[in-house]
């Protein structure tokens, strides 16, 4: 019997040309020592660059890619739907396409499933305005007040969940910041635990010469 992989890990992206390749270096070097059978999932949102062509050159490199595209733009949340409902893993693990997130923090995340239903990232150091900063502020006091509910950072794509934990999710513009709270309103066990940030982005490209170093 043939089985098929057991966590998809879903990537909306829109005009990253330059980092689909090296995300899904990042990615295969962090799960190469795993016991995870993965699989990588980009989702174009109707690229206006060269997007498109780049994920279906590292999908002829890597047979554990998936490539999946939109015809016109319709957002991440849109983007991000796509990607999940078009795998059928018992896991899903979602990151952005820019960098920003580190693929090697996946696995803490993915570990915490043993215990809970879904795990998602608090960014440690964040690059944040003061306006940036106030807002989010605000915003986490208010779903405190309205909802109840309180996450310190709603707004990390680095996720990690099991398929029965979108029970209670459904598709919608905004979904991806709200996926937490409408899991957690779900009755689904839930965890925050904090991540670094993607040394591939640090200025000067420091970060992208060390991930060279490690391939």
């Amino acid at each position: 019997m043939i089985m098929g992989p057991n966590l998809s890990i879903v990537v909306p992206v829109f005009n990253e040309s330059g980092n689909i390749q090296p995300l899904a270096d990042e990615i295969a070097l962090t799960f190469a020592e795993t016991d995870w059978d993965w699989e990588l999932v980009y989702v174009d949102d109707a690229s206006t660059d060269d997007t498109w062509e780049r994920i279906r050159k590292a999908r002829s490199s890597n047979p554990r890619i998936r490539a999946l595209r939109h015809r016109k733009n319709s957002g991440q949340s849109a983007a991000l739907w796509t990607g999940i409902i078009s795998s059928k893993t018992e896991y899903v693990a979602t990151l952005d396409g820019d960098l920003q997130n580190d693929p090697s923090d996946l696995p803490q995340l993915l570990n915490a499933l043993k215990e809970v239903d879904f795990a998602c990232g608090v960014r440690a150091k964040r690059q944040d305005s003061w306006l940036r900063k106030l807002s989010s502020k605000i915003a986490r006091s208010s779903r405190r007040f309205i909802l109840g509910v309180d996450f310190v950072d709603t707004g990390c794509a680095l996720r990690g969940f099991r398929r029965c934990a979108l029970r209670s999710v459904f598709p919608f513009n905004g979904l991806h910041r709200f996926m937490p709270i409408l899991i957690h309103g779900g009755g689904f066990k839930t965890r925050e635990l904090q991540i670094k940030r993607n040394a591939s982005v640090e200025a000067g490209g420091r970060g992208q010469e060390e991930l060279k170093r490690r391939l």
